[in-house]
């Protein structure tokens, strides 16, 4: 069975901004998207890149991909099927220089009632004084880091039984 395609539906400017801000969409995702102010930060681009897939303004999105900005956009015929619905962003970092920089997220959507879900470390660059979503640096989570360096062999075990690790809990790993 084929999937269904979606209707676009625009928030009005006095509703709660699909990004997730907390703001409303006129104060929010509206001014950069329509091209009546840029993103200050590559965090709002990514919550105006975000609020553009839904409401499936796929020039805006155009724009704002380094690979397809310079060229002429044609309108995708298919309709989406995925519809998302809500985006957590947990970090914005400053890459190596000011006009670079990182922001991890996830977002949330839904397909033929399966939710499916995007988690993305995203660069973005400023260029001519405007961010631009550059490439996807990681897919899915965040990579684990151990919270307390592993113990040596010989240093104490981290148990509390006074043996070396070695003599311990090493041997039960």
């Amino acid at each position: 069975m084929a999937n269904a395609p979606l209707t676009p539906t625009k928030p009005q400017r006095d509703q709660s901004c699909p990004c997730g801000s907390g703001k409303l969409f006129g104060d929010c995702c509206e001014p950069v998207i329509s091209g009546a102010r840029l993103a200050v930060t590559a965090e709002q681009l990514m919550r105006a890149r975000f609020t553009a897939h839904v409401t499936y303004d796929t020039l805006f999105l155009h724009r704002t991909y380094r690979p397809t900005s310079k060229q002429k956009f044609i309108q995708d015929p298919e309709v989406p099927t995925l519809q998302w619905k809500k985006l957590v962003v947990h970090a914005h970092d400053v890459g190596p220089n000011p006009d670079t920089a990182y922001v991890t997220f996830t977002a949330y959507g839904e397909e033929q009632g399966v939710e499916q879900v995007l988690e993305e470390k995203a660069e973005f660059v400023r260029q001519d004084g405007a961010w631009i979503y550059t490439r996807a640096v990681r897919e899915g989570p965040v990579p684990y880091k151990a919270a307390a360096p592993k113990p040596g062999r010989n240093d104490p075990c981290p148990c509390g039984s006074g043996k070396k690790y070695k003599h311990c809990c090493l041997l039960k790993a």
